[in-house]
């Protein structure tokens, strides 16, 4: 449905003058038939280029593994820490999980913000800001001296070759920190953690969290996947 016809429902007295301001932009998500198509060969293509070694490297869509051996049953319980970083926000969690049958799940968390300059900065002011705000949200919830299981969620284009191994290939969305492209960004995440007395075991991902949460916990889980995130972000 176009703007034209929303409008008219729900605002009939800046129809005229709003919607076809809309429309203009809106017409452009519109495709045919015939490009959805070419669309869906060309995806086609570059899935088959990132499944090979030789084209890999070049392919647009690198069919990155996940290295996740089994997937959730219902069973799990415990407390969890995880990061979320992905922009110039990024949020600390402890979350709480209830094995009592019913599934329940518990959610603190708190946002911080990243300093431009840190974005722009070294990869070690970086990543120690990150760890000094988890040392300060697990104060504040007075978890700092529990050893916690810790869930990173990295959300730029990596290598990843472990659950706990993340190489980084190249910032996006205005991150620029030096040092960081071409490492393990759990490794330097880890490091600073252990500067403020706090120790975690690491799993990093950015596109396995959303996966396992698609599923409820009884459905049966086909043995073989394919998985998409669409980011919303664009910014090079």
């Amino acid at each position: 449905m176009l703007a034209s016809s929303l409008l008219g429902n729900f605002c009939p007295e800046h129809h005229d003058e709003h919607a076809h301001k809309v429309d203009k932009y809106l017409h452009h998500f519109q495709l045919s038939d015939k490009t959805l198509m070419d669309l869906s060969i060309r995806f086609r293509r570059e899935m088959d280029k990132g499944l090979c070694r030789d084209t890999n490297p070049t392919a647009a869509v690198k069919m990155l593994p996940t290295f996740v051996r089994s997937t959730p049953d219902g069973t799990e319980q415990g407390e969890f820490l995880a990061l979320d970083l992905g922009g110039s926000n990024f949020r600390v969690l402890l979350v709480k999980v209830m094995a009592n049958g019913k599934q329940e799940v518990e959610m603190e968390n708190q946002i911080y913000e990243i300093p431009e300059h840190l974005m722009r900065g070294s990869g070690s002011e970086l990543f120690d800001h990150i760890a000094d705000c988890l040392a300060n949200f697990m104060e504040k919830l007075g978890i700092k001296d529990k050893k916690l299981p810790l869930g990173f969620t990295f959300s730029f284009p990596c290598q990843q070759t472990k659950l706990d191994e993340c190489v980084l290939v190249h910032w996006t969305k205005c991150f620029k920190a030096n040092g960081v492209e071409g490492k393990d960004v759990v490794s330097l995440l880890r490091k600073s953690i252990k500067k403020r007395g706090v120790s975690v075991p690491i799993l990093v991902s950015w596109y396995i969290v959303y996966y396992l949460r698609t599923f409820p916990q009884n459905l049966k889980i086909p043995r073989n996947l394919f998985f998409v995130v669409y980011g919303y972000n664009t910014k090079k």
